[in-house]
């Protein structure tokens, strides 16, 4: 599971203290209002392993904890992050100093007051955790203050980090720390409980070592009673009735927890790549086959069917996650295909040889780019794509684009139009664009269709430049966008377009009413011919299980171009009633292919543009594109009626346009000492600004290699984004403008505005905005600052 960011100001008043008392109550804890009445102002950052590992960063206003006294497990620990707190218990009150740890029993009369604000980390770990391993009585009757040093500075220093990074961990990364904390947690509270042990209990400390122990050497093909019995000097006789006193044996108990051990093992995502044989043997079974018997006894299906349904759980706990990108085990098989000689549907244009292209023509051309299934590439960029067209710097070209989402009403927007059903054309027998998205053709992970929809977009072209070369700067700069009108004759001369809320969404995991989660596809009417063009909503409808031609079931919106059955949908006519949304039109995607990779998933943006999202993009807008292929290769799709900044719920208003474009080719020699000199990312020109756009990751390609477009969908977020777009200003400021770092910085703060572009795109971006107004009396120098 995802981390759970939670704020109370996302509910209304009369609702946040129930919100925030769910919150407490995952931990086992339950807050007091400091003053009846007063709902607490908090906030939260949790997340939950498999196993019911809860571990979370906590905030609210001075709030008084205590134990719910409910649940099995391992007792509560809280990390107060500052001094100050003061703890209630029977032995008396306690004021605790920076840095030292609460740990409290699940139940009992103790609590903590926080006078100055409630800043803590929690960790709950349910008896669960331990896949069976018996863990002996805790004798823990009382909170313990425990100060940062030994075992307990050790765990206060893992929650710490995991803490911080807990909206970060990959779904392994989390798993592993999930259940290295709670190993630490149960050594710590085992010792604390040694300390106060006394003759009664004497019997449960010992059992206790003789766990820890034969947890030690369950490996060990040799492990048996009698050497248990000697690591305590104590008779074999004497083991055996520990063990039947609990009523167990200890050869069952051994074998136990060899199984579980195995079973932890085989649903390990890190361990996924692990023979099956060595996972038996390190689990203490020098037989194969025996393990396998003794292993479907135990839990009614053999070991290879058990990592099977769990690979699939994983992969499906990674789509309503809002994981878009590509599983691991995709990158493996398309690997393996390439390695195959599979891959693009398409003959490369070249094998990494400079092509001698003919010579531009005297004057500009116009060519026009219509769309229809031999034109568009679906869902991924490719180096290794054959041209639809070439064309010469200078050139113009009319270029016909369709919305991917034109599937959630093809009434409207695919009948009658020769094009889109050429694309979206998809029956029992056939698809006419089977690839859609760039992951292997045989969809064996997911079973989503080929492609697996790692990659959404369609995109028309590649677009061949002539003479274009690697280092070069492509312009594109946009002459006119026109909406693709309805050939339905019932909707004929109209345009529509959709927006979903979808599992993707920044919103997914923020739901206040029921049901939670759920995706909300709204279809909305673009009147484009009026002084003020606007979208206004015509219906909209939740998203339900959809079967496509191919049989497979869509519980999510999880694949591209999936046929949406009216008859499976109920649809709300009363939506944003009276409400026009002014109209932005723009291209989300205009891209240039990338080098690194032969397969590029087309939703995260890098420096070959790709899906950028930026409504700027517009009529009249120009953006530059450094070119890593020879003919640049450029792609246009993703049209947009319009969009806020952000992309919030996953999607613009998505509407099929076609743009007219003149493309001009800067090459390298050129371009010193202008704007485009070592351009190494999308630079975005209006005819009153300059807009760059800062990535999660400018290449994430290259810096996370083969894995990259898995990694890009864990790594993501505005922090890095904004850190990458003020480097890309204070470069362009020093480089072009001729300003010292002191005086980029300073005109940053006072005259840039920095946005979010979107959320949603795997890679996110910020964008920075600069005037050109501000340099109307400014002549770029690069002599002496004068400081």
């Amino acid at each position: 599971m995802n981390a759970q960011p939670f704020t109370s100001e996302s509910y209304s008043e009369d609702a946040r203290e129930r919100a925030w008392q769910e919150v407490l109550g995952g931990f086992g804890l339950q807050s007091l209002a400091p003053r009846a009445g007063l709902a607490a102002h908090a906030s939260a950052m949790c997340r939950v392993s498999s196993l019911g590992v809860r571990l979370g960063r906590l905030s609210a206003d001075a709030p008084l904890l205590r134990p719910t006294h409910g649940g099995a497990g391992l007792p509560l620990l809280l990390l107060p992050l500052e001094g100050g707190s003061v703890v209630h218990a029977a032995e008396g009150r306690t004021i605790l100093r920076a840095g030292q740890l609460i740990l409290g029993p699940r139940s009992g009369d103790w609590q903590v007051q926080f006078p100055r604000g409630l800043r803590a980390i929690a960790l709950a770990v349910p008896a669960d955790v331990f896949r069976g391993r018996k863990i002996a009585a805790l004798h823990l009757m009382q909170p313990r203050i425990l100060d940062p040093e030994g075992l307990p500075d050790v765990l206060a220093r893992t929650l710490q980090a995991a803490a911080d990074s807990l909206d970060r961990f990959s779904e392994p990364e989390w798993e592993a720390v999930a259940q290295g904390a709670s190993e630490l947690l149960l050594a710590l509270a085992t010792e604390l409980s040694a300390d106060r042990i006394d003759t009664s209990s004497s019997r449960s400390a010992l059992l206790q070592r003789l766990y820890a122990t034969i947890e030690r050497s369950l490996a060990s093909e040799s492990l048996s009673i009698s050497e248990i019995a000697s690591s305590e000097g104590i008779s074999e006789r004497y083991v055996q009735k520990l063990f039947e006193g609990t009523g167990d044996s200890f050869s069952h108990y051994v074998r136990e927890r060899r199984l579980q051990r195995a079973w932890h093992d085989l649903v390990n995502p890190a361990e996924s790549a692990v023979p099956i044989s060595e996972i038996a043997y390190r689990s203490g079974f020098s037989d194969s086959a025996h393990f396998s018997r003794l292993f479907r006894e135990r839990f009614g299906l053999p070991p290879r069917e058990l990592r099977r349904r769990e690979v699939d759980r994983q992969t499906a706990s990674v789509a309503t996650g809002g994981h878009r990108g590509w599983p691991q085990q995709a990158l493996v098989q398309l690997r393996a295909s390439q390695g195959r000689g599979e891959g693009s549907d398409r003959a490369p244009v070249a094998s990494g040889r400079e092509v001698r292209l003919p010579e531009p023509a005297k004057a500009p051309i116009h060519h026009h780019l219509a769309v229809d299934a031999t034109t568009v590439h679906w869902g991924y960029f490719s180096r290794s794509l054959k041209p639809t067209i070439e064309i010469g710097s200078g050139d113009i070209v009319t270029v016909e684009t369709l919305t991917q989402h034109a599937s959630d009403d093809a009434e409207r927007m695919i009948r009658g139009d020769v094009g889109a059903e050429s694309v979206f054309h998809w029956t029992a027998n056939a698809k006419n664009v089977d690839r859609r998205g760039a992951g292997p053709m045989d969809a064996s992970v997911f079973g989503r269709g080929a492609g697996e929809g790692f990659g959404v977009h369609i995109c028309t072209g590649p677009i061949a430049v002539r003479g274009a070369e690697p280092g070069d700067v492509l312009e594109v700069h946009i002459l006119d966008i026109a909406p693709r009108r309805s050939l339905n004759p019932c909707f004929e001369g109209r345009v529509f377009g959709s927006s979903v809320a979808a599992w993707w969404g920044y919103h997914y995991s923020e739901f206040l009413a029921e049901p939670r989660p759920r995706e909300t596809v709204t279809i909305y009417e673009i009147f484009a011919d009026t002084d003020a063009p606007y979208a206004e909503a015509v219906h909209a409808f939740r998203w339900e299980p959809q079967t496509d031609p191919f049989g497979v079931r869509h519980a999510l919106y999880d694949y591209p171009g999936v046929p949406v059955d009216p008859g499976s949908v109920t649809l709300r006519t009363n939506v944003l009633s009276g409400v026009r949304i002014p109209l932005r039109p723009h291209f989300g995607v205009i891209a240039v292919a990338p080098r690194e990779a032969d397969l590029v998933d087309s939703v995260p943006p890098a420096y070959f543009g790709g899906n950028l999202d930026n409504w700027r993009l517009g009529k009249g807008a120009t953006v530059y594109l450094p070119v890593s292929v020879p003919g640049a290769l450029l792609s246009v799709g993703d049209p947009h009626a319009t969009q806020g900044d952000g992309e919030l719920s996953g999607t613009a208003i998505e509407c099929s346009m076609t743009g007219t474009f003149r493309v001009v080719l800067h090459k390298k020699a050129d371009t010193a000492g202008t704007v485009l000199s070592d351009l190494t990312y999308p630079l975005i020109e209006t005819p009153d600004d300059w807009i760059l756009t800062g990535f999660s990751h400018p290449n994430y390609l290259a810096e996370f290699g083969a894995n990259g477009q898995s990694e890009v969908y864990n790594k993501s977020s505005l922090d890095l984004a904004m850190r990458d777009a003020f480097r890309k200003m204070r470069r362009f400021l020093m480089t072009t403008k001729g300003l010292d770092e002191d005086e980029a910085i300073a005109l940053m703060s006072a005259a840039v505005d920095f946005g979010i572009t979107q959320v949603v795109d795997g890679n996110w971006g910020v964008h920075a905005i600069l005037s050109k107004r501000l340099f109307q009396a400014h002549r770029t120098s690069t002599g002496a600052s004068g400081w």
